[in-house]
């Protein structure tokens, strides 16, 4: 779950297209519709190694365990 892209929204756009699959134009959109789920029933290795990336360019993310 993104919940703020912080200052370098254009690295978290590049970063979530890497991890998406999405479009530049789609991840934009994501980007400006916080909070936002990124991923959707992944491992919790890949969730956690996301979020990771997106709290390096200065998002604020976390993620959500749903059983």
């Amino acid at each position: 779950m993104l919940t703020d892209p912080g200052p370098r929204t254009i690295e978290v756009v590049k970063l979530l297209r890497r991890r998406t699959g999405l479009s530049l134009w789609a991840c934009k959109c994501v980007v400006d519709q916080v909070p936002a789920v990124i991923l959707e029933n992944v491992p919790e290795a890949v969730a956690t190694a996301a979020v990771a990336e997106l709290r390096e360019t200065g998002a604020s993310a976390h993620a959500e365990v749903h059983q």
